[in-house]
């Protein structure tokens, strides 16, 4: 009989051994940063899908570089402004002593990927740009808790008519092994079934994590409908950035791999997905604290596991969107 996988005692990415989350808001701007990190380096892939992607130092990923850990993952609203936000989280590791070593002189490696919150109603008039702050006291305020829904990286986000927001979730495997996903979901297109409440990631909701609603019961062709944010002030300028992450002892083609199958869950969550118009990414985490077991499916089940994730994250940020003044899209609770 396989055993059924469940959740970590959490439901946040940080079940996953050695990771911590931390998130940081400008609630007039409507914009947030959210931080992965750890206490030690780690081993990190990324896989973009979507057409219009933000980023910075992903380059540093991919398996044959020379940098084998990471010390953040950073997760920004600002489009472009927003990348700055890895300048306060280096700030604040190299305060820390933290670092790749260069000539003596320790470089933190955060790679940084960002959504697009600029037309959400909050004051974007800054005279100095509030990201580096945001970065740092993301940094300062990692932790194993965390708050999602409008929180965090997906404080200003938007999805086709309603709030997105930021989502976690994770599975624990029969191998013992630990998986979570972490995501802040701004997309052009919907979370929801047009024309109800349901969820389109239902099939993999655990307990009633996003509402208990169940399936949509819809005809087959209702399959083909979805909806987006077109005509929208924010059509087109859209993202879901995402982190995947697990303690099995993952090297940095591993990492890419969980990434690349990690997007089955955008997929499931999220119609359409990858569209021209979304810079979808998700980066992979591995904090290697446990060993992997010899079985050739683990790492297929990793993946797996990753996607049902992400999927179940998704859901999560918008089910857990909560109202601000100057919204211009009303929340799931709401009844948008």
């Amino acid at each position: 009989m396989t055993r059924a996988y469940r959740p970590g005692p959490r439901n946040l990415l940080t079940d996953v051994e050695g990771l911590k989350v931390g998130g940081a808001e400008d609630r007039r701007v409507k914009t947030g940063v959210s931080v992965v990190t750890a206490d030690a380096p780690f081993t990190a892939g990324v896989a973009v899908m979507g057409g219009a992607p933000g980023t910075r130092d992903v380059e540093l990923l991919a398996p044959d570089k020379t940098v084998q850990g990471v010390d953040a993952l950073v997760l920004s609203g600002g489009s472009a402004f927003g990348l700055d936000a890895a300048s306060g989280v280096m700030a604040g590791l190299k305060a820390a002593g933290r670092g790749f070593l260069a000539a003596g002189v320790r470089v933190p490696i955060t790679p940084t990927a960002i959504i697009f919150d600029l037309a959400n109603g909050g004051d974007k008039d800054w005279a100095e740009s509030p990201y580096p702050a945001l970065g740092r006291a993301a940094l300062a305020a990692a932790g194993a808790d965390f708050a999602i829904g409008t929180a965090g990286a997906g404080v200003g986000a938007t999805i086709a008519g309603m709030k997105g927001g930021l989502g976690s979730t994770s599975l624990v495997l029969p191998s013992g092994a630990t998986v979570g996903a972490l995501v802040a979901v701004n997309a052009l297109g919907g979370a929801v079934v047009p024309g109800g409440r349901r969820f389109w990631a239902a099939p993999y909701e655990i307990g009633a994590e996003f509402g208990g609603l169940g399936l949509a019961g819809a005809a087959p062709e209702t399959a083909a409908l979805f909806e987006t944010k077109a005509g929208a002030p924010a059509a087109g300028l859209n993202t879901t950035i995402a982190v995947v992450a697990t303690d099995a002892a993952l090297d940095k083609a591993g990492a890419t791999r969980m990434a690349w199958a990690a997007h089955d869950g955008v997929g499931r969550a999220l119609v359409p997905a990858h569209t021209p118009y979304d810079g979808d990414l998700v980066f992979a985490a591995s904090t290697g604290a446990r060993p992997l077991t010899g079985d050739p499916l683990e790492t297929l089940a990793i993946g797996h596991a990753a996607a049902i994730c992400l999927a179940r994250a998704i859901a999560r940020a918008v089910y857990e969107a909560t109202p601000a003044p100057g919204d211009g899209v009303p929340c799931w609770r709401e009844g948008g």
